[in-house]
């Protein structure tokens, strides 16, 4: 059998570190003699100890319980081959060590990566994922998803997928791991173009949510206008009942929504001197109209005290007897109108919640363990 060489790596730099961090512990213990040699690329050997192996790996752990073949001398080898000399000597010394050193890890993140898919080591494959999608770039993005699906890398292999979602598609047309993946992996192509059609059909999704989100929501903040409008009066509108009720009872507080308010008293005024009502009403006019229908469908003010908000009870007597095609509409727009006001509450509560404990977090110097406490109880509350 032909004379193996040593890797260049010594034995203390590859399981010395077991026992002595950095070389400094003056009580090294002294291991056994090696009873396994790995078998690098260019014929390299590594000694290395088949207990400390097969405990950190089942893969070693196997081949190691396996019967030896024939004409087998000098101890069991177990064959590394494919990657660097170097890069396996990392890999042992990450089995003896629990650690690798910065240089190799930028050095041989990806082969690294492979050994610890092999031979089922899952720190050093987590490391390496986590390294490699610190150095994630859209150059190297198509070759890492693959390789996170050869290595079964799903953390990574997500990365990559984002990366190229949010990606400007000419750009990524334009790297070498694309024309490369089209040529010899169009299984793998497909499925990234699947994955960038669902996200830009998700961002059309949530866009156009927000949009309505953000509709209703400004129509609750109408709604709200109304009823303080005529309830409390705003500015140049007064309340309804403001006649009847003496000075000191019309103190107006301070309106919220100013400029909404502001709209809806120009539309009121507008209304009432409005001269197209009798060919049918200006844009302006059937908008006033729709927010007083709204209104009718979201009020729930009972009998015995009445709404003051103009036609309000002339709209709910109307739904009752005509029972129009649109009411169900209308319903649905007033639940999802009512529905963006309590999460508009809830969102307002949970901030000022939140202004009151950094308030309290500030007042108390800054005690962690006070505020973590405080946190929890209001979130129990």
């Amino acid at each position: 059998m032909e004379e193996l060489r040593h890797c260049p790596a010594s034995p203390a730099d590859l399981y010395g570190d077991l026992y002595a961090l950095d070389g400094k512990n003056p009580y090294v213990r002294e291991l056994p003699e090696p009873d396994v040699y790995i078998l690098t690329t260019g014929g390299h050997r590594i000694p290395a100890h088949s207990g400390i192996l097969a405990s950190a790996s089942p893969v070693l752990e196997s081949i190691i319980d396996s019967p030896p073949r024939k004409h087998q001398n000098s101890g069991k080898l177990i064959p590394m081959l494919g990657v660097p000399c170097e890069a396996v000597a990392a890999f042992i010394r990450f089995i003896y060590s629990s650690r690798c050193r910065e240089e190799e890890m930028e050095k041989y993140d990806i082969h690294l990566l492979a050994l610890g898919h092999v031979y089922s080591v899952p720190q050093l494959k987590q490391r390496c994922t986590r390294v490699l999608g610190e150095r994630l770039t859209l150059e190297n993005a198509v070759d890492l998803l693959q390789l996170s699906r050869l290595c079964y890398a799903p953390d990574l292999h997500i990365r990559c997928m984002k990366l190229l979602s949010n990606t400007n598609f000419k750009a990524l047309q334009q790297t070498e791991g694309w024309k490369f993946l089209q040529d010899h992996d169009p299984h793998l192509e497909l499925q990234v173009l699947k994955f960038i059609d669902e996200c830009e059909s998700r961002k059309k999704r949530t866009r156009r949510y927000r949009e309505e989100r953000r509709l209703y929501e400004q129509l609750s903040e109408a709604m709200s206008c109304l009823e303080h409008i005529y309830t409390e009066g705003c500015t140049g509108v007064s309340p309804v009942d403001a006649a009847d009720q003496p000075a000191a009872s019309r103190k107006r507080e301070s309106c919220a929504h100013f400029t909404t308010c502001h709209a809806l008293q120009q539309l009121i005024r507008h209304l009432a001197g409005c001269r197209k009502r009798e060919k049918g009403g200006c844009s302006r006019c059937k908008r006033m109209w729709q927010l007083l229908r709204l209104h009718s469908f979201i009020c729930d003010q009972p009998e015995a005290y009445p709404c003051r908000v103009p036609l309000c009870r002339k709209f709910k007597l109307r739904a009752q007897q005509e029972r129009r095609k649109d009411d169900g509409m209308w319903k649905l727009l007033a639940r999802k109108v009512v529905s963006a006001k309590a999460m508009t509450s809830i969102s307002q509560t949970q901030a000022k919640r939140k202004r009151s404990l950094e308030k309290s977090r500030e007042s108390s110097g800054g005690s962690d363990d006070l505020y973590r406490i405080r946190t929890r109880r209001q979130s129990f509350l």
